[in-house]
């Protein structure tokens, strides 16, 4: 019988944390599974897109930072 497997079983597959046997099983599931085939491909494509994703703050943001810095002197920068 085969092991039932999670999406955390996949994320756990994709970043490589599972034993040797674990890893065996889940590749014979996605061959036998057209379902957690396409959860495995889901989740490849998600992680695809998480890696492209650039954030930036704010204009207000940045200048509320700047603003508490120069308040407690943390802009400053000493050396040695």
């Amino acid at each position: 019988m085969t092991k039932p497997f999670t999406p955390n079983d996949l994320v756990r597959y994709v970043y490589q944390e599972m034993s040797e046997e674990e890893n065996e099983q889940l590749v014979q599931a996605l061959r036998e599974d057209g379902t957690l085939m396409q959860e495995y491909l889901d989740l490849l494509s998600t992680i695809e897109q998480l890696d492209e994703l650039v954030l930036h703050p704010s204009e207000k943001v940045v200048k509320s930072i700047l603003k508490n810095a120069k308040s407690t002197g943390l802009e400053k920068i000493k050396s040695f």
